[in-house]
Formats: structure tokens, C-alpha cells, sequence
């Protein structure tokens, strides 16, 4: 299966569509991440507070041996937490990813959460910017930011973020911080892009194309997802859910189709309340 990529705005690419591996832990975790690997996923989203850096790299490591599939191919990601916002103690978090992940590079490093009541993340990105220069990580981003906090790192060091890793989903479509990304040039990332608990597989407009397209609701969801220009980020360790998950190339919703997907935005829709003016991950 081919996935179409995106060119970010450092000159480099990511899959249009990856592999969340939030919770996954142990020997299922890993089982799952190579079963992605297996299936077809090559865009690897992992992070310091997922506790499974490690499982990742190794599933990574033991997939590009076996497979003979070259390094180059393969796009992981992990997050800095909250609790290492200090520039250099950013720095020394990102050369302890690389090792936990065993891998020659970071391919994506991101600010996991602004944590604007600590208010560090501007000393945050800092450091990410030294380990671009560094080579420890090939393309820096974040998570979770808002217009201000971009704006804020942006002035600071005039390093543009290649993406930004947001909550997105039908119910919670966060249109004012696509437009924002289109403007500066960042590609969107969506994290629970399904809506978790909240998918709105049985809604008319999700069901209705699903049956009109021969295809399951969630399919219908990612590929709303992939032609709104989002970076979808699905996790499962159902094989089978993986193998659908990704097989969203092969049909085009129409323009109606995804009109009406994104009229179930709802302002409360978020997920668990995890605001960005508001939320503190560390």
C-alpha cells in the first residue's frame, strides 16, 4: 500500500497517516507496534510520558532488520514532557529519547504541551532547536499549541514548528488552528482522531457515507481527516482495524460528504477538557 506523503516546511516529508501508540506497554505493546510496521504504517508516534520509547525503537529496529525496509523509509516521533521545559534539561530529554529508542536519529521531536502556567515552553523549544542543529533531531515540532504560543516561540527564535500535534476529530474539528497552521506554513497532526469514546460512527453523515462508499464508519472518519489535509494519528492493536485504518486511499468523499462531517463540531467537544491555556502535562 502506498501512502501519500506531505513535504513539510523544512524540506523534508511524513506519511500522510500514522500509528498512535498511546497506552501500549509490554510485549502487547510491542506486538502491536510491529504488527503496524507489518501492515504498512511508517509514521510512529511515540512520547517520554507514553513510557514505551523503548518498545517503539525496538519494534522499529527488529521490523528494518527483518524486512530489509532502509531506515529512510521509517518517520518516528516522540514528545518532550512538561517536567524537562529548562532548555538544557530539554536538550539532555532528547538525547535520552534517542537512546531509549536505540535509533541514529529523532526523525520528529515535539513539545508534548505548552504548559503555559509554568510558562517554560518557550526555553522549551530552545532546546529543541539545538538538537535540530545537533543532528539528534531531524524536524522539530509541537503539540498542543495554541496561535499565541506558536507566535511566541516563532518571535523568539524565527524557527517555524513543522507541525502541530492537536486533539481533531468530527466532534472537535479546531478549524480556527487549521487556518492558523495553513498561514504559517505547519502541517496538522491529529491526536484521538476518531473521537475515542466520543466517534460519531452512528451519525447520519458518518453512516451514510460509510454505506454509500462500501466502507466502515472510521474509514469514513480518517479519510475526512486526510482530505481536510490533517495527519491523522489512529492507534489500535486489532490487526485487522489497523489493516482498514489505513486502507483510506482507495475512495473520495465528496465535498458534501465532508461538509456534513464537519457540521458535528461541537465548542464543548473536546475529549477530556484538555485545554491548552489551561492544561499542565509534566
Amino acid at each position: 500500500m502506498s501512502i501519500p506523503t506531505h513535504l513539510l516546511n523544512d524540506g523534508t516529508t511524513i506519511p500522510s497517516i500514522g500509528f498512535g501508540t498511546y497506552p501500549l506497554l509490554g510485549k502487547e505493546g510491542y506486538e502491536a507496534v510491529r504488527s503496524a510496521l507489518d501492515n504498512g504504517y511508517r509514521l510512529i508516534d511515540t512520547a517520554v510520558n507514553y513510557e514505551n520509547e523503548g518498545l517503539v525503537g525496538r519494534a522499529i529496529r527488529d521490523f528494518l532488520r527483518e524486512s530489509g525496509t532502509p531506515r529512510e523509509d521509517i518517520t518516528v516521533q516522540t514528545k518532550l514532557p512538561g517536567r524537562h521545559h529548562d532548555t538544557e534539561r530539554a536538550v539532555s530529554s532528547g538525547y535520552e529519547s534517542l537512546q531509549r529508542l536505540g535509533l541514529d536519529q529523532i526523525d520528529v521531536l515535539l513539545i508534548h504541551w505548552p504548559n503555559p502556567i509554568t510558562g517554560k515552553y518557550v526555553d522549551a523549544w530552545r532546546g529543541l532547536v539545538t538538537l535540530r542543529e545537533q543532528g539528534i533531531a531531524r524536524s522539530i515540532g509541537v503539540s498542543n499549541f495554541t496561535d499565541e504560543h506558536l507566535e511566541n516561540i516563532i518571535a523568539d527564535t524565527d524557527v517555524t514548528p513543522v507541525v502541530n500535534q492537536i486533539e481533531l476529530h468530527p466532534l472537535f474539528t479546531q478549524e480556527s488552528m487549521r487556518a492558523a497552521h495553513t498561514e504559517r506554513g505547519i502541517a496538522t497532526e491529529s491526536w484521538s482522531p476518531l473521537g475515542k469514546r466520543s466517534a460519531p460512527f452512528e451519525e447520519g453523515a458518518v453512516a451514510d457515507a460509510a454505506e454509500a462508499h462500501d466502507v466502515t464508519p472510521a474509514q469514513v472518519v480518517l479519510r475526512w481527516q486526510v482530505q481536510l489535509g490533517n495527519i491523522p494519528l489512529p492507534k489500535s492493536a486489532n490487526t485487522a482495524r489497523q489493516v482498514a485504518n489505513l486502507d483510506v486511499f482507495g475512495f473520495e468523499l465528496s465535498d458534501d460528504e465532508v461538509a456534513a462531517i464537519s457540521a458535528l463540531h461541537r465548542d464543548d467537544g473536546r475529549l477530556f477538557g484538555g485545554d491548552p491555556n489551561t492544561h499542565e502535562e509534566m
